[in-house]
């Protein structure tokens, strides 16, 4: 498995089936904090759930499609990054993240986040990036302008939680974007 460190000591590899017990760990530290931000399905509650969260993602890699890697600090597992899409045909992905609470202001997300941008863009040669996050996660904002990313557009009220339905931002960058940014 491949390990790239981060910042802070820590440290991005690739989250796989069988680090099902650990994920379900962390996303016990994490849950409430990243369950108004997250899809539904990605929020499991115990090692059957995370077990399948990780094989079902396994799987999309295997097809070069999503992928998922997580983020350890100090050993410990605390969020991670992921392409929730990957078109290599088409050329085109989307980004996204989490983290639990303890990891947060060190600037791992958008560390993690670069170097996954930057592997699409110059390894596999993919031409367009997206971000989509509620409008209303300042946070999360706050990466995909970090990343060089233009807020192309909102989606009103397309993200359904808890009964409110929330605006959704589009953030995206295209590769000459990327590759002209002063990293």
């Amino acid at each position: 498995m491949f390990s790239l460190s981060l910042r802070d000591g820590a440290r991005l590899g690739g989250l796989e089936v069988g680090h099902a017990e650990e994920f379900a760990d962390h996303l016990g530290r994490a849950r409430e904090h990243i369950h108004p931000w997250v899809g539904p399905g990605f929020v499991t509650v115990d090692v059957d759930g995370a077990r399948a969260t990780l094989k079902r993602y396994a799987e999309r890699q295997a097809g070069d499609g999503a992928r998922l890697y997580g983020i350890w600090r100090e050993g410990l597992l605390v969020g991670g990054a992921m392409f929730t899409a990957f078109d290599a045909a088409a050329g085109s992905s989307e980004i996204g993240c989490w983290l639990e609470p303890s990891a947060e202001g060190r600037g791992l997300v958008t560390q993690a986040c670069g170097a996954l941008l930057d592997w699409a863009f110059t390894s596999r040669g993919l031409h367009r990036a997206e971000w989509h996050c509620r409008a209303d996660n300042v946070r999360s904002s706050a990466v995909a302008k970090r990343l060089g990313m233009t807020l192309e557009g909102v989606r009103r009220e397309a993200w359904p939680y808890q009964g409110v339905r929330y605006d959704k931002q589009l953030w995206a960058v295209l590769a000459p974007e990327w590759r002209a940014l002063d990293r």
